[in-house]
Order: C-alpha cells, then structure tokens, then sequence
C-alpha cells in the first residue's frame, strides 16, 4: 500500500497524533510507500483559521512548516528500514500570493522537498471545507450566472438548497483556480479533486451538468494527465459523509 497525502496534529489543526505515531500507524498498517505533506504557510492575518492567532498566528505558521521538514526528514532516516518515506507539501490557493510563495518554498528547500499535493481549499478567497456555513458564505459570494446553469439538483434527502446560478459560478471559478494550480506547480497529486461539493456529494459532477462546467472538469483531468499527475482517493471523505472517496464515482468515470 502507499499514500501521498497525510498530516499529523503536531503539524495541522485538522488532524490528529504527533508526526512520529502516523508514521508507526503506516508502519504498522504495512505501508511500504507513505507521503507526508502538510500544509505550507497562509501568508495573510485575514486567511488565519479559528484559534491560530492566540498560538502565533502568521509567524507561528512559518515555523511550524519549517519544523515540519526539520522532523520529517530526522524520521525518515530513523524509519527509513521499515518504510519508504517520501516528503512533500500540500499547496494553498487563496490568492496568487500563494503561488508565488510556494515557488520560493521549492526554491529554498529543494533539496528538501520531493513532491507536491496540488489542492484548493478556498473561493473567493473563502474556505470551502472548514464547516457548512462558511462554504454557504463563499458560494453566496459570487455573482449569479445569467444562462441556465445546468446544475443537477441532488437526490431527495441532499437539496442544494441555494442559486443554482452561484453554485455554478461557484464550481467555475473552483475548476478555474485548480487549473491555474496546476499550470503553476505541475503537482505529482492532485488533492480531493472534487472538494468543491464536499457539503453536496449528491451534486453531479457528470456531463448532465452544463457543458461550461463539465469541459473544465475533462480539461483539468486531461491537463493533469498531459504531465503524469496521479489523482489520489482520499478517503477523508468517508469520515465527511460521503458513500465513496473523493473524488466521486461520476468524476472516476470520466474518459480523459
């Protein structure tokens, strides 16, 4: 077994366990490749998540990624006969300002960071996978599309329960900035593909959608294709509510 996309508690909010116990637990689940790959920095008081700023904020974020590649790679050596650890970062983009400093991360430690986990967390500048409300805000924030927008309404039990002209602005703007994600970085992973419906896994995502969104979807998957990028399933999804990984069924079957 292998994975490319992990994170610890000593190292992000959103997880659990120091860095050396997720290893002991790959070790132990008989991983013979695992990935780390926390997050890199946010660079903006604004972009900060609950309960950061009391621990530093900004600066506290730098720090801990840079720790993160000072631990990672002192464990790797210490583990490096029983598993083959490979170490690499999970991308931000909440602005191009992110872009940019993720390049200057891979300039300063080259040597020091094998691969990237090309994923977006954000639109309109607006978290899409902290809690519901805050993805109702962002997809509230764009403006409504004038044409039909093609948006299959989810199955009895999963309403979407908002414009369908924003969700579709919403999902063109999400596959917009992935694209733009990968034409930057060229990422070895694609992260959670589909994170966009995280609080609607009913949302089709298949060419029943209108075709503006459906051909952005075969463009990014042909994009990632043309330069050998693997698309993970990420089963965080099942914990999330979701009847599969992401990305869903209909996203898997899409013919690049």
């Amino acid at each position: 077994m292998h994975s490319h996309h992990s994170h610890s508690g000593q190292f992000c909010t959103h997880a659990q366990g120091d860095l050396e116990s997720v290893i002991n637990e790959a070790i132990r689940q008989k991983f013979k490749i695992f990935g780390l790959s926390e997050h890199v920095p946010r660079y903006r008081d604004v972009d900060l998540y609950p309960g950061e700023q009391p621990l530093g904020g900004l600066f506290h974020l730098r720090q801990l990624f840079s720790s993160y590649l000072v631990e990672s790679h002192r464990l790797r050596s210490i583990y490096s006969s029983q598993i083959d650890i490979i170490v690499g970062l999970e991308t931000e983009l909440i602005t191009t300002r992110d872009l940019d400093e993720v390049e200057s991360i891979l300039r300063i430690h080259k040597d020091q960071i094998e691969y990237l986990v090309g994923s977006v967390h954000h639109a309109n500048e607006i978290p899409i996978d902290f809690d519901e409300p805050t993805w109702r805000t962002a997809v509230e924030s764009f403006q409504a599309e004038n044409e039909s927008s093609g948006v299959t309404t989810p199955p009895p039990g999963e309403d979407l329960d908002l414009d369908d002209g924003k969700v579709a602005a919403y999902l063109t703007s999400y596959f917009d900035a992935q694209l733009l994600l990968m034409q930057r970085l060229h990422p070895e992973v694609i992260g959670h593909f589909d994170l966009c419906r995280l609080y609607r896994p009913g949302l089709r995502l298949d060419s029943s959608i209108s075709s503006d969104i459906f051909s952005r979807i075969e463009r990014n998957i042909d994009y990632a294709i043309s330069y050998g990028a693997l698309f993970e399933l990420n089963a965080a999804a099942f914990r999330k509510g979701w009847a599969t990984s992401y990305p869903g069924e209909d996203i898997l079957n899409v013919s690049p």
